[in-house]
């Protein structure tokens, strides 16, 4: 899902754009921006695009009594 051809535009993980240190991003086409926003030049780059964590795993109820031998 990381290297989808297909995604949505953002400028958090643009080519051209650079972050800032409150959270915003540069790009030298529309000036600040929020990571949210886009514009018709975004260019994807994948290394820029942290995917969410993974749910954790739903573990089975285990009673103490099932675990003894």
């Amino acid at each position: 899902m990381l290297f989808q051809s297909k995604i949505d535009p953002r400028c958090g993980y643009c080519k051209r754009g650079r972050p800032l240190e409150d959270g915003q991003v540069i790009c030298p086409k529309r000036g600040v921006m929020s990571p949210g926003g886009s514009c018709g030049s975004f260019s994807y780059d994948p290394l820029k695009r942290v995917p969410p964590r993974p749910a954790p795993p739903v573990l089975p109820d285990v009673s103490p009594e099932d675990l003894e031998l």
